[in-house]
């Protein structure tokens, strides 16, 4: 693997499977999310206001947590291998800003990130801190425990906590509906961002897949895309993956360890 990265022009695609050494769990591992939790749908949320206070009521807490994850040795490898010019490019299907916080340039955000959010109606986009004060001052006295914390930053919480949540409206347009500016599962990811992503493909010599099952086609589509251009295929992931069939190598080890020793064989 490292004689491949070493020639350059490498693409990272990366999965919830990178964050996990920084407490933030996985959606298909042997833990993973999606065995007890079901992650708010874009139907649900646009079409139910109930819908959208279980949302906000559980993100609410759960945000917190992700704002204060640090990045992990998986994160600060991947910046390694960019700043010396192994990279061409990050894409990340992750929603919790742990590869730029690690200094990675120009990460494209598949999914989005739940640092910003986004009014339906006027399509303004504001800092999640805005928004997070003002929900604090809408519900002074929402104290509730959260149990588990989900990659998309939705917690575990009982359902008599959120029955009393507040919600706020865009301060913007003044009635709009405010979403975190993260691609909900049953949306679409824009067809500019997706597009940027497939030219990084295009022009890239290799891709290396990091902590992705991927199972859903918005990751596994650019792994497709660059097998069949004959393009080798690195995947680092602990259990099987959709992209296994088109790997040309293949290293089944926890992110930080495998990535630490990538960047040493490198150095």
């Amino acid at each position: 693997m490292a004689d491949v990265v070493a020639g350059g022009g490498v693409v990272v695609l990366s999965g919830a499977g990178i964050s996990t050494e920084s407490g933030i769990p996985d959606y298909r591992g042997e833990t993973g999310s999606l065995r007890t939790h079901t992650p708010m749908t874009y139907g649900d949320f646009v079409g139910s206001e109930s819908g959208r206070r279980r949302y906000w009521a559980r993100s609410h807490l759960g945000w917190r947590t992700i704002a204060r994850a640090n990045p992990n040795d998986g994160h600060h490898a991947v910046a390694v291998l960019q700043a010396h010019g192994y990279l061409s490019g990050v894409i990340t299907q992750n929603v919790d800003g742990l590869h730029q916080a690690a200094g990675a340039r120009d990460v494209i955000e598949l999914h989005g990130n739940l640092d910003r959010v986004i009014c339906l109606v006027c399509r303004r986009t504001s800092a999640r801190e805005e928004l997070d004060r003002r929900l604090r001052k809408a519900n002074p006295v929402f104290a509730a425990e959260a149990t588990r914390i989900n990659p998309d930053g939705d917690v575990e919480l009982a359902e008599d906590a959120v029955t009393g949540f507040r919600l706020v409206d865009c301060s913007s347009c003044e009635d709009g509906i405010l979403k975190p500016d993260v691609v909900f599962f049953g949306e679409n990811v824009p067809k500019s961002r997706v597009e940027r992503c497939y030219r990084l493909i295009e022009d890239s010599n290799a891709v290396l897949v990091l902590g992705s099952s991927l199972t859903v086609m918005s990751g596994f589509r650019f792994v497709r895309h660059a097998a069949k251009a004959g393009k080798p295929i690195l995947i680092v992931n602990q259990g099987l993956t959709r992209g296994d069939p088109y790997a040309t190598h293949r290293v089944s080890l926890p992110l930080g360890q495998a990535l630490t020793e990538l960047t040493d064989a490198l150095a």
